[in-house]
C-alpha cells in the first residue's frame, strides 16, 4: 500500500503525535520507510531511533508551538499530520471524576484540534496537506467504563468532517482511522473477559497489529487517496462495522 511513486524526491515532512510506541511508532516507521521525513512527539519514554523525536505534551499550547517550530527547522513545514496521541482513564460514569474527564478530553480531542490548527496554517499556504486523526472502533460501538474516551474519539469524526469543508478547496484532506482491538500497550490492562468480549464482536476473531493501521495511514496520506476526505476508515477486523 506504499505510495512512493507519488512522493517528491525528498519525501514529505510528517509529524506523528504520540509516535514513540504502539500505533504511532508503526505509522512513523511506515512513512519513513517510503521516504518521508518523519518527526514524532513523545511526552515520556525513550525516543525511537532513526526518527526526529520532539518531546511535547500536546495538551500544552506552548509546547505544541515549539514542537512545530522544531520540526519545521529540521524537516520543513509539516505537510502530513497524524494525530495519534491518546490516553485512557476508564471508570464507570458514577465514579468518573472531573480530572479523568478533563485529562481524556484534553489529550484525545482538544489537543487534536490544537495540532490540526498549527498544521493547517502551512498546509493552506502550500495548497497541499494530509491529516489523519486516529479514533477508535469503540467510538461507534460504545464501551462501558469509557464514556470519556468514546466521547472524545467520536468527536474526531465531527472535527474531521468540519475540517474537510474548511480545508478541502486548498488541497488538504482530513480523514479518520478507527482501529479496533490492536496489540499495543494500551490493551495490556484489559481484563481477559473483556478481551474475549471484544474478540467475540470481531468477525475476524483476532486482534490486529499496529502495522495494519500504519498501512492504512500510508494510503490515506498518499496521492492515490487524493479524492478521499471526511472518511472514517475502520481497521478493526469488522468490529463495529456498519455503525
Amino acid at each position: 500500500m506504499n505510495d512512493t511513486a507519488a512522493l517528491p524526491p525528498e519525501g514529505r515532512s510528517v509529524l506523528v503525535t504520540g509516535g514513540n510506541r504502539g500505533i504511532g511508532l508503526a505509522v512513523a516507521r511506515e512513512l519513513a520507510a517510503r521516504g518521508d521525513r518523519v518527526a514524532v512527539t513523545h511526552r515520556s519514554g525513550e525516543p525511537p531511533a532513526g526518527l526526529l523525536a520532539v518531546r511535547c505534551d500536546v495538551t500544552d499550547e506552548g509546547q505544541v508551538e515549539r514542537a512545530f517550530k522544531e520540526v519545521e527547522k529540521e524537516h520543513g513545514p509539516v505537510e502530513i499530520l497524524v494525530a495519534n496521541a491518546g490516553i485512557t482513564r476508564d471508570r464507570l460514569l458514577p465514579v468518573l471524576d472531573d480530572d479523568d474527564i478533563d485529562a481524556v478530553l484534553d489529550t484525545n480531542l482538544r489537543a487534536v484540534i490544537r495540532v490540526a490548527k498549527h498544521a493547517a496554517r502551512a498546509m493552506l499556504g502550500r495548497r497541499w496537506g494530509r491529516m489523519v486523526l486516529i479514533s477508535s472502533a469503540v467510538a461507534f460501538t460504545g464501551s462501558p467504563g469509557q464514556a470519556n474516551y468514546t466521547a472524545a474519539k467520536a468527536g474526531l469524526v465531527g472535527l474531521a468532517r468540519s475540517l474537510s469543508w474548511e480545508l478541502g478547496s486548498r488541497g488538504v484532506t482530513v480523514n479518520v482511522v478507527a482501529p479496533g482491538l490492536i496489540e499495543t500497550d494500551m490493551i495490556q490492562d484489559l481484563r481477559p473477559a473483556r478481551r474475549r468480549e471484544y474478540l467475540s464482536m470481531t468477525p475476524l476473531g483476532r486482534a490486529g497489529a499496529p502495522e495494519d493501521v500504519a498501512h492504512t495511514v500510508a494510503f490515506l496520506t498518499g496521492e492515490r487517496a487524493s479524492y478521499i476526505t471526511g472518511a472514517v476508515v475502520p481497521v478493526s477486523g469488522g468490529l463495529g462495522m456498519g455503525l
